[in-house]
C-alpha cells in the first residue's frame, strides 16, 4: 500500500480516505471506518398530550414523517383507547390495523410504538371509552 504525504492535497489512488491536517491520509476499511457517526435531530412534532375523566376525542397529533409514533397510557381508569389515523383531514378516522386486526386499541396502561408515518398530511387522534377513572395520555415521536 502507497502512502500518500503531505502536501499532497487529494489521494488520487483511493476511493475515500482521511487524515488530520498536515498528516498521512489513512485509507478508509473495515478496521479503520470514517470516524463520523449518524446524527438526527429531535423530532419537530408537538406531543398530544392530556387527561380525560370521560369518553372523548383528542387530536390532533401532527407526526413527523419517517419517525416512529408513541403512544403512553397513565392512569387509573377503565375502558378502551384507541388511536385513530385520518389522512383527510379529519374528515375520516380509522382504527390502526396490522394483518387486517386492530392494532394500536389498549384496556390498560401502556408505554409502546405504535405506528410509523410515511405519509404527509397523516394526523393521528385518540379515542377513549371510559368507564371510570381518568386517563393521561401522551402521543409523540
Amino acid at each position: 500500500m502507497a502512502e500518500v504525504e503531505v502536501p499532497a492535497g487529494y489521494v488520487p489512488q483511493y476511493a475515500m480516505a482521511f487524515g488530520a491536517v498536515d498528516a498521512p491520509a489513512v485509507a478508509v476499511h473495515d478496521d479503520n471506518p470514517l470516524p463520523v457517526r449518524a446524527v438526527r435531530k429531535p423530532a419537530a412534532s408537538i406531543p398530544l398530550t392530556g387527561t380525560l375523566a370521560a369518553s372523548g376525542l383528542a387530536g390532533p397529533f401532527v407526526p413527523e414523517l419517517e419517525r416512529s409514533i408513541r403512544l403512553t397510557l397513565t392512569g387509573d381508569w377503565s375502558g378502551t383507547v384507541e388511536l385513530l389515523r385520518s389522512a383527510d383531514g379529519a374528515a375520516t378516522a380509522l382504527p390502526l390495523t396490522a394483518g387486517g386486526a386492530r392494532w394500536g386499541r389498549f384496556t390498560a396502561n401502556a408505554n409502546e410504538v405504535v405506528a410509523d408515518e410515511g405519509e404527509a398530511g397523516a394526523r393521528y387522534y385518540l379515542s377513549a371509552t371510559l368507564f371510570g377513572g381518568t386517563l393521561a395520555y401522551r402521543v409523540a415521536q
